[in-house]
């Protein structure tokens, strides 16, 4: 089955009073994420991943490992990445719900202490890659980064909260400063109840 672009859930414009510009978005929902769509179905066509689910290309390309599998995982995984990131995102206030609130100051200490653990896991992948908030097989909250488009499906976590720290997400309006855009997206752009609702 072919993969589509979803739409943005809010419009392009919608989070630039929250520090992230309609021209960013339009670069990176239009153009970035629709080139994994396209590519993803292309590479994906006439083999055996073709009417499998976006989560099993995912885990199984990764699994595989073979070179002739890179371009499949890459695509899909970063279309899983894109669909989950701009639901992480809102246009209105989003206040921490108890239960998360909760879970978080158990697991970090405080949610600053969470805020600057996962700020610095995002400043600190080097290149290209994502920060995520997971849930572990047993069922504990820990602060990751990946590389590239790898994602917690490969690890078998579940993924609460992911912030994509490819420059293509903020070098239109942070250039270089990646801490800055990390911190604006944890204090002004998450959607908390959604992050809550993946418990």
């Amino acid at each position: 089955m072919a993969f589509t672009l979803p739409d943005l859930p809010y419009p392009h414009d919608a989070l630039a009073s929250k520090g992230m510009s309609r021209e960013t978005l339009e670069f990176h929902h239009d153009l970035h994420h629709k080139a994994y769509v396209d590519n993803g179905n292309k590479l994906i066509a006439g083999t055996e991943w073709e009417n499998k689910s976006l989560e099993d290309i995912v885990r199984g390309t990764y699994q595989a490992g073979a070179v002739a599998q890179n371009g499949i995982f890459n695509n899909a995984s970063q279309h899983w990445n894109h669909n989950q990131f701009w639901q992480w995102m809102t246009p209105g206030e989003s206040r921490m719900p108890g239960e998360l609130e909760r879970a978080i100051n158990g697991a970090f200490g405080s949610v600053q202490d969470f805020k600057t653990q996962f700020a610095a896991a995002g400043a600190a992948q080097f290149g290209s890659g994502w920060a995520w908030l997971v849930k572990d097989s047993g069922g504990n909250l820990k602060i990751t980064k990946t590389e590239n488009g790898v994602n917690p499906l490969c690890f078998n976590e579940t993924a609460l909260l992911g912030c994509d720290v490819w420059e293509h997400s903020y070098y239109i309006d942070y250039r270089n400063k990646r801490p800055a855009y990390l911190t604006n997206f944890l204090d002004n752009l998450v959607n908390w109840e959604n992050v809550a609702s993946r418990l």
